[in-house]
């Protein structure tokens, strides 16, 4: 699994025209799943995003997590993330997993990461054509793996 987060002040998503999601401040998280992921990729990944120290404590230095200002995170599944670009001008995709497992997958992880911040995450609509629309914090973007953690 892949997770490409990013601190916003703000985002949302829409779906033909109709805002599906939206947040303040807080994480969008974009995931991608692959074939292999499983409860582990999961487990790693939601643990990391809910922990993960990225927001400003009191002296304006990265110290504080999601859970410590009660932030909200809207997740985005984005099958993107697993392009390949070695070859060619045109990315493949194949390492990405087809849509009935990433679907399973990705409501598994909504439902563990709502364990880890007690509250309902936020999310797009899997599948679909979203718009998803960023108010960037800092900038403030960490990309994961669950395959390769010394990333």
């Amino acid at each position: 699994m892949r997770a490409l987060i990013q601190r916003v002040k703000k985002g949302s998503v829409e779906v033909d025209n109709r805002v599906v999601s939206n947040i303040n401040q807080g994480i969008v998280l974009f995931i991608g799943i692959e074939n292999s992921d499983d409860e582990n990729d999961i487990n790693w990944i939601s643990q990391k995003v809910s922990q993960l120290r990225i927001f400003d404590d009191e002296k304006k230095i990265m110290n504080k997590s999601l859970i410590d200002i009660d932030g909200e995170i809207l997740i985005i599944s984005q099958f993107t993330l697993h392009a390949l670009t070695k070859k060619g001008n045109r990315p493949s995709y194949i390492k990405a997993a087809k849509s009935e497992f990433a679907k399973n997958i990705y409501d598994d992880f909504l439902k563990e990461i709502s364990k880890k911040l007690n509250k309902t995450p936020k999310a797009g609509v899997f599948g679909a054509d979203m718009l998803v629309k960023i108010e960037n914090d800092g900038p403030v973007t960490i990309f994961m793996d669950s395959k390769n953690k010394s990333i």
